[in-house]
């Protein structure tokens, strides 16, 4: 795809994509969803990718909605053609782990584009509020989903019920974002992580991770219990298994051989 409202780079396995509309604060526009999750699924599938960093460009993350053409912003849409979603597939569907290295701002469908991220950090310089309530509509992309689980019931209610504005360090203290740091700090630290997880971590532990990661809250002790020892005897004995013990007992960087498209597990029901 031709981007203009994202840009897209890989170095080291480490992917970051930037929302990129700076002159506007880089509001959300459909254009911009569809081409993130075009970017999205080749992170999925590209076996070259261990991790991926959301960021945006200038000062801000995302500040909510393009409302540029006022009334019209929130104007009637077809039934057959519109999501709430803001992205497909969203970032916990993408087998790497998602980073939001939120720059800045991030408003509305800004800071619910992050919420479905794995890992999240905050610049203490940005404002955060998923304002919908104040628009006159209703939080979108799974953010009801999303944020109870982050953050629990109570806390989740005071965030999309009053559509109010929190600071980066109260975002943190609330457990919204992992931490919150200076703007010039958060792509950095966020780089940092996933270049970590692109040399240390098997690509398809992490996958398979994240992916019960993500399902366990709706699941039972019982159930995680029998998943997680499904999925063992999927990891066990393969190449992956192997290395990773002996890497560390000779003090060396381990040289994974597994695949999450490659090698996925049939999923546990």
């Amino acid at each position: 795809m031709d981007y203009q409202d994202i840009r897209f780079e890989v170095s080291g396995g480490v992917a970051v994509i930037e929302l990129h509309r700076p002159e506007h604060l880089n509001t959300y526009t459909g254009r911009m969803g569809i081409e993130l999750g075009d970017a999205y699924r080749t992170c999925d599938s590209d076996d070259a990718i261990r991790a991926v960093v959301l960021t945006g460009a200038g000062r801000a993350f995302c500040a909510g909605a393009d409302m540029s053409v006022g009334e019209e912003t929130f104007a009637k849409q077809d039934r057959q053609t519109f999501s709430a979603a803001g992205v497909d597939p969203p970032a916990w569907e993408v087998r790497k782990p998602v980073i939001a290295a939120m720059n800045g701002h991030a408003i509305g469908i800004g800071l619910t584009l992050a919420l479905q991220c794995d890992i999240r950090i905050a610049a203490n310089e940005g404002k955060y509020a998923v304002v919908q309530v104040r628009r006159g509509v209703m939080p979108d992309g799974y953010s009801h989903w999303t944020l109870p689980r982050i953050v629990g019931m109570a806390r989740a209610a005071d965030i999309l019920l009053t559509g109010r504005t929190i600071t980066g360090a109260e975002a943190a203290e609330m457990g919204i974002v992992s931490r919150s740091l200076p703007a010039a700090e958060v792509l950095p630290a966020a780089r940092d992580i996933a270049q970590d997880i692109a040399v240390n971590t098997a690509p398809l532990s992490v996958a398979v991770t994240k992916r019960l990661l993500w399902e366990s809250p709706g699941l039972s002790r019982a159930d995680v219990g029998r998943k997680e020892t499904e999925l063992h005897h999927h990891l066990m004995g393969l190449p992956d298994a192997i290395e990773g013990p002996v890497a560390w007992i000779e003090r060396r960087p381990p040289q994974w051989k597994l695949s999450p498209t490659r090698d996925w597990p049939l999923w546990p029901s």
